[in-house]
């Protein structure tokens, strides 16, 4: 009779360079795309903190017929967004009935190349730099 050897169970190493190198290729696509979402997010983030911002301006103007800084509306000079990426400061306008509140992106890197700021005045005019889309963009 044939003594049957016992198979040893576990991966060889052929095996584990497999699943070292499929990782590898996941993580290369995974990556830029969760830096994307995460920059759309802050964007997000920065838009929702201007519509606030102006929302604040338009109760204060129904009180006082004037438009306030950001200590009248209660809060800090400059606001930083909850993820600490964009700084948002309001500026007087020419008169009092006028205001600029500006998200500017402190982190600098590609971001910044994208939409470094955005801006909304008391008319409800919407524009943001370099480019000038980044209130709609999703890319």
């Amino acid at each position: 009779m044939m003594r049957m050897r016992k198979l040893m169970g576990g991966i060889t190493l052929i095996e584990l360079m497999i699943v070292i190198v499929i990782l590898g290729i996941l993580a290369a696509v995974a990556y830029p795309n969760y830096r994307e979402f995460a920059a759309r997010a802050k964007r997000t983030e920065a838009r929702a903190a201007l519509l606030e911002i102006a929302a604040a301006q338009e109760r204060f103007y129904l009180q006082n017929h004037t438009f306030g800084q950001m200590a009248d509306l209660g809060y800090d000079d400059p606001w930083r967004t909850d993820s600490d990426s964009y700084d948002v400061t309001v500026l007087p306008g020419a008169d009092s009935a006028d205001f600029t509140a500006t998200a500017s992106y402190r982190l600098g890197g590609d971001e910044a190349l994208k939409c470094d700021s955005f801006t909304i005045d008391g008319a409800g005019t919407k524009s943001s730099l370099p480019d000038g889309d980044c209130w709609t963009r999703t890319r």
